[in-house]
């Protein structure tokens, strides 16, 4: 006889874990979730490699929100290593603030410069796309020539193996622009990294409600319909 559940939930990633130990929690269902892949956690999946070394596969994940509601409710699974994501992009054989911010353009400058200076320089470098169409355009219309291609076009084609022009505006409108000195990736007022890692998250999720939740890996949601 077939196990019985009250919900099949395909994904076990953020959202569907998470849909699973509140359903489970709030109402008492039994859920069954199914993932294709082999691990929990989706892109957000994370590991020890042989060193010893917590790894993410699919590139590095750095938790952020501005909702005391989700950060607490995930305080319930995990402790935190609080951070302030920073980076810096390597084009023309030097190392450049990014995303783009006042000190970017004092780099390319050569010298100190204010924010009302900068602001004049975008405003005579963005070129006017009052709808933008793809990445490109999208970027084009916020910093203009110059720095889409300095920054902007090689990442896109390393990252995607597209060209900015195939990829929907949204996916370069998300990254910021600031005309102050804030060189911070990310601008939530809550970022961090769970202290165990995001595996250990999930697992935690799942043990508080356990044995409501059932999970199946390397399942399609389709051999269990």
């Amino acid at each position: 006889m077939k196990e019985r559940f009250d919900f099949l939930i395909a994904g076990a990633g953020f959202s569907g874990l998470t849909v699973a130990q509140q359903l489970a929690e709030r109402t008492g269902s039994r859920c069954l979730v199914v993932d294709r892949r082999d691990h929990l956690g989706g892109n957000s999946y994370d590991h020890h490699d042989a060193a010893g070394v917590l790894i993410h596969p699919y590139g590095p994940h750095y938790f952020r929100s501005n909702s005391r509601d989700v950060v607490a409710y995930l305080s319930r699974f995990t402790g935190w290593h609080e951070v302030k994501y920073r980076v810096l992009s390597y084009t023309d054989d030097r190392y450049w603030s990014f995303p783009v911010n006042l000190l970017t353009f004092e780099q390319l400058m050569g010298r100190e410069a204010t924010e009302e200076e900068f602001v004049h320089w975008l405003s005579e470098q963005r070129v006017p796309i009052d709808a933008p169409a793809n990445s490109e355009e999208q970027v084009l219309s916020m910093v203009g020539r110059e720095l889409y291609e300095k920054f902007y076009r090689g990442y896109t084609l390393k990252q995607w193996q597209r060209d900015p022009k195939e990829l929907d505006a949204s996916v370069c409108a998300r990254i910021p622009v600031r005309t102050n000195r804030d060189d911070r990736y990310l601008a939530e007022s809550f970022q961090a990294l769970p202290r165990d890692g995001y595996t250990a998250l999930f697992r935690k999720m799942l043990e508080s409600v356990d044995p409501l939740v059932e999970v199946r890996l390397g399942t399609d949601y389709r051999e269990v319909t």
